[in-house]
Order: structure tokens, then C-alpha cells, then sequence
């Protein structure tokens, strides 16, 4: 058979553009190829109201899992709710819903051994070819960037009494912290299930994930809620780039999505918002085949990179400027700033008077070595 287009991966950024296209234009052939057993992996996307469109909110929202009417952060030194709507897609119900709408046409359990732009090797000797093949198979080299990384382990629970939250907490930072900054990010799923999340922002990526367990059982016992059942767990190391080159992809002849083009949120590593953004530039293409959607890939990631600049600045001065367990201070200032700012940080589209209050004031580092880690551009291009 002779598809259109054959998208190598069946996670976040593949599985939205085949979910688009499918809604958008229904008369293409499209294949998604995944090696494991089921699409979407094991992952919790999450998002701000202000980081999609109306449009894009509403072709998105039959992958939702959860949304709530607003978010908490607490800081040793500040306590705040912000009233933004925020959003959870699960990737059981991402899996679920993908399935319904490719049927015969996701292919799981199926390793590919080599692709180009317009063909794809399985392992099983078989080859096919396409107008355009996308790679979107998680991430990619990171080795042309200088990173630090977020870690972090989240465990879904059964309580056995109702935990009382009515919203989600994005960021508990009055924990002990331990040589990077910590938080624990709670989503409350039912009355008594909830996803209890520890992050840590830290120069090294992680080693075990046995600490970050016990921390989750010793933060449920603080707060009095007994854990019951365990319903999920899931772990990750994502980067956050300090400085480096933009991705490149063999003189970018092969279409790229997700991570793996670079397409994620320096600071905070999310990738659902231009994972979406990339989904409607590949359904408005007039032509797709694979020189048009290397074309569209290498420009957004190029854009993105440019416009990441400040956030890779931002990074620095967290993580090159002061003593880890004061990182939580930068953020503390942070959640300080007016809800506009916060949203605009989120969606990655600061204006000037949003970077002006970012650098301005009182810094919750020492100031020289806030100017050195702002200067340490290392490898930038």
C-alpha cells in the first residue's frame, strides 16, 4: 500500500498529528507505527488554558482526562492560588482514544530498524513507503546541548479516606530540599485517588528512583492520608537546556516531531502546547510529502530554538547561580509576578515588559554570580 503519511511513534507529538489529520483530512492514509504494546507509553501531559487556542482547546478535548478551574503554589515564604484553568490528558485515555480513531491503521508491537524520509524498515524485513514519513520517536541526541534535567517520579494512589484537595498543586516547594530544587506536584483525580509527584530540578540526571518513592510515601504520611492502593506509576528525566545549537537532523531532509525536533519548553519541559501547534501546521499544509513537512518541521524547530533564548538564560541563572537548595527562592519570586506574566511564561511567549520583571529587583541570587551563569553561553549557536 501506498500511504500518505507513515508517523515512526505513537507518543505525544505523532499521535496528535495523526489525531488532527484524521479530523481535518480524512481522505489521507495514515499509519502510525509503534514498537511497544500500546501508543502514548506511560506518561501524564499537562497544560495551561492559555497555552492553546480556542480552536486548538476544542479539537483537543475529547483526549482530556481532567480539568480544573485553577492551580496552587506554596513556597516557604508564599502561599497562592492561581484561577487559570489547567488541564491533564492521561495516556491510557490518549491510547484509548488513538485507538478508535486509526484502527487496523496503528501498528504496535512493530520495531523499526532504519527509515528515511519516505520509507520505513521493520524488523521484520518488511519495507514500506509513503509520500512523507515523520520520526517522532521520543527523544533525541542531546549531546549538542549543555542540560540540566528534571526528574521526577509520580505514583497514582487509592487513599483509604478522602485527601481534601480540591485543585491541583503545581508546586509544594516547603519540603526539604536536597542539592536542587524540589517540589511535589499533586493532582487530585477522585475524592480519594490522587497523583502524588516528586520533582527535582538537578544539574545530574537521575541515578534511582528508590529515594524518590520513599519521599512520596513519607510526604502522604505528613499530610495524614494512608495509602491504600497503588494504581500507576510513572518516572521520566527530562532536559532543560542551558546553552548549545539547535537540533539537526542530517541537513534536516527527515521530518521531525516532539522532542526529538527540539519542541519543548526549555524551563519547564513541557511539549503538549507545540506538540498541538505542530499537529494544526501539518493539517494546514496544502502538500504534504516529505519535503514540504521537513521544511515545516526545521522552521518551527529553528523558531522555537530563537525564541527559547531568554528561557536558556533563565536556566542558567538557576541552576550556575547559587547553592541548589536556594533554588527554590528564584521560584518563590516567580510566583510573585502577576498572573498574566505566569501565563505568557507558560505558553513561552513572554513580552519585553514580562523579561524586564523576570531580571528586575532584588535577586534571590548573589548578583555576580547571577551576571557569570547569564554570560556562561558555553556551546550556544
Amino acid at each position: 500500500m501506498e500511504w500518505d503519511l507513515i508517523l515512526v511513534g505513537a507518543g505525544l507529538a505523532n499521535g496528535l498529528i495523526a489525531w488532527r489529520l484524521k479530523q481535518a483530512r480524512p481522505e489521507l492514509m495514515i499509519l502510525v507505527i509503534e514498537q511497544s504494546k500500546t501508543a502514548g507509553g506511560n506518561h501524564t501531559w499537562s497544560f495551561h488554558h492559555h497555552d492553546l487556542s480556542a480552536g486548538q482547546h476544542q479539537w483537543i478535548a475529547p483526549l482530556i482526562s481532567h480539568r480544573w478551574p485553577g492551580y496552587d503554589v506554596l513556597f516557604p515564604q508564599l502561599t497562592r492560588g492561581i484561577d487559570q484553568d489547567y488541564y491533564t490528558i492521561f495516556s491510557d485515555r490518549f491510547a484509548r482514544k488513538l485507538t478508535e480513531a486509526l484502527g487496523e491503521h496503528l501498528w504496535l508491537n512493530c520495531p523499526v530498524t532504519a527509515l528515511t524520509p519516505q520509507s520505513v524498515q521493520l524488523q521484520s524485513g518488511e519495507t514500506l513507503t509513503a509520500r512523507a514519513v515523520i520520526d517522532g520517536r521520543g527523544q533525541g541526541d542531546v549531546t549538542s546541548s549543555r542540560n540540566a534535567w528534571q526528574c521526577f517520579v509520580g505514583q497514582e494512589w487509592r487513599l483509604a479516606q478522602p485527601h481534601g484537595l480540591t485543585r491541583p498543586r503545581l508546586m509544594d516547594a516547603t519540603v526539604a530540599q536536597c542539592d536542587a530544587y524540589r517540589f511535589f506536584y499533586l493532582l487530585p483525580l477522585s475524592p480519594d485517588c490522587v497523583l502524588i509527584e516528586d520533582t527535582r530540578f538537578s544539574n545530574l540526571p537521575m541515578r534511582d528512583t528508590t529515594e524518590y518513592r520513599a519521599a512520596i510515601e513519607e510526604y502522604a504520611t505528613a499530610h495524614g492520608w494512608t495509602l491504600d492502593t497503588l494504581l500507576r506509576e510513572e518516572a521520566g528525566c527530562l532536559p532543560l537546556t542551558l546553552s548549545g545549537s539547535a537540533p539537526q537532523s542530517e541537513a534536516w531532509h527527515q521530518p521531525l516531531s516532539g522532542m526529538r525536533a527540539g519542541l519543548f519548553h526549555a524551563v519547564t519541559g513541557y511539549s503538549l502546547p507545540l506538540a498541538v501547534q505542530l499537529a494544526d501546521a501539518v493539517a494546514g499544509l496544502d502538500v504534504i510529502d516529505a519535503p514540504h513537512l521537513a521544511s515545516l518541521t526545521r522552521t518551527m524547530a529553528a523558531r522555537q530554538w530563537r525564541r527559547q533564548g531568554f528561557f536558556r538564560l533563565l536556566n542558567r541563572m538557576l541552576f550556575l547561580a547559587g547553592k541548589p537548595n536556594n533554588r527554590w527562592r528564584v521560584m518563590q519570586r516567580f510566583y510573585a509576578l502577576p498572573d498574566d506574566t505566569i501565563a505568557r511564561f507558560y505558553a513561552g511567549d513572554l513580552k519585553l515588559c514580562d523579561k524586564a520583571r523576570l531580571l528586575t529587583g532584588k535577586p534571590p541570587v548573589p548578583v555576580f554570580q547571577a551576571l557569570r551563569a547569564a554570560f556562561n553561553t558555553g556551546n550556544e549557536s
